[in-house]
C-alpha cells in the first residue's frame, strides 16, 4: 500500500512539473524581449488594441492581454524618458509597443472591407477608407512587429493626457508632428514628447506625433508574430 501511494505521489509530481514546463514554454518571450512592467514599472499603459476603442472598433487579433511587450533595449531607453518626466510631475502613457504580424494582418483585412466604417467619425473622418493604404496609414508590415516601437503620450499628475491636438491613431494631417493645424500649447506638448524621446535614443515618425522607434533597435529586419499575453 505504501509503495502504491508513493507511486501515485511520484506520478503527481511528474505531471505537475510537466504542466509547469508547458506553461512556461507557452508564455516565454523570445530572447531580447521583456514585459515593460518588469523593466520600468511606473509607466502607465492603455492598450487600445486589446479593447474596442481603436480605429477598427474591436479587439485586434493576437492581443490576448492588456500588457505591453517590447525589446529590453527599448524598455531601458523608455525608462530614462519616464525618469526625466517624473521630475516635472509628468509621466508617460503607452498605447502600444510590440504588435504581432497577425494584428497587422487584421488591419489589412479590415481596410479591404470598405463597408466597415464603424469608427470613421472618430479616427479618420476626412480620409476615404479606400485611400488608407495609398496614404500609408495601413501597411503590410509595421515597425511595431520588430519590438522596439512605441505609441505613447504624456499625462499629468492626475492621469490626464496632455493636449496634443489630435487623439492617438487619428488619421489626418493634424496628427503630423509639424502640423500647422494645432495651437501653440498643443505644439509645445508635442515638442516636449518629441525632444525627450529623441534625447534618449528614439526616432520620431513625421506623420504620427505618438510614434517612436529606437534608433539602435536590435531586430531591424525581423517581424515577429507571437501573441501579446
Amino acid at each position: 500500500m505504501l509503495i502504491k501511494r508513493l507511486s501515485y505521489l511520484v506520478l503527481f509530481i511528474i505531471v505537475s512539473l510537466g504542466q509547469s514546463c508547458n506553461y512556461s514554454t507557452q508564455n516565454a518571450l523570445p530572447k531580447g524581449f521583456v514585459y515593460l512592467d518588469d523593466i520600468a514599472p511606473p509607466i502607465k499603459t492603455e492598450v487600445r488594441y486589446y479593447g474596442n476603442d481603436n480605429f477598427v472598433g474591436t479587439r485586434i487579433s493576437a492581443y490576448n492581454s492588456d500588457i505591453i511587450i517590447c525589446t529590453e533595449d527599448a524598455a531601458k531607453a523608455l525608462r530614462k524618458v519616464q525618469e526625466e518626466l517624473l521630475m516635472s510631475n509628468l509621466e508617460l502613457l503607452v498605447y502600444d509597443a510590440y504588435r504581432p504580424q497577425r494584428a497587422v494582418n487584421h488591419f489589412i483585412k479590415w481596410a479591404q472591407n470598405l463597408n466597415d466604417t464603424l469608427c470613421k467619425a472618430k479616427y479618420y473622418p476626412d480620409v476615404a477608407k479606400k485611400d488608407l493604404f495609398r496614404l500609408g496609414y495601413i501597411a503590410e508590415h509595421s515597425s511595431h512587429s520588430r519590438g522596439s516601437t512605441f505609441d505613447l503620450t504624456i499625462i499629468d499628475s492626475s492621469g490626464k493626457p496632455l493636449d496634443m491636438g489630435s487623439d492617438f491613431d487619428f488619421f489626418g494631417p493634424i496628427s503630423w508632428i509639424s502640423s500647422e493645424l494645432i495651437s501653440n500649447k498643443q505644439r509645445e506638448n508635442r515638442m516636449l514628447l518629441n525632444h525627450l524621446m529623441i534625447k534618449y535614443g528614439f526616432k520620431p515618425y513625421a506623420e504620427e506625433w505618438w510614434h517612436f522607434t529606437l534608433k539602435t533597435e536590435p531586430f531591424p529586419d525581423t517581424y515577429f508574430d507571437f501573441n501579446v499575453e
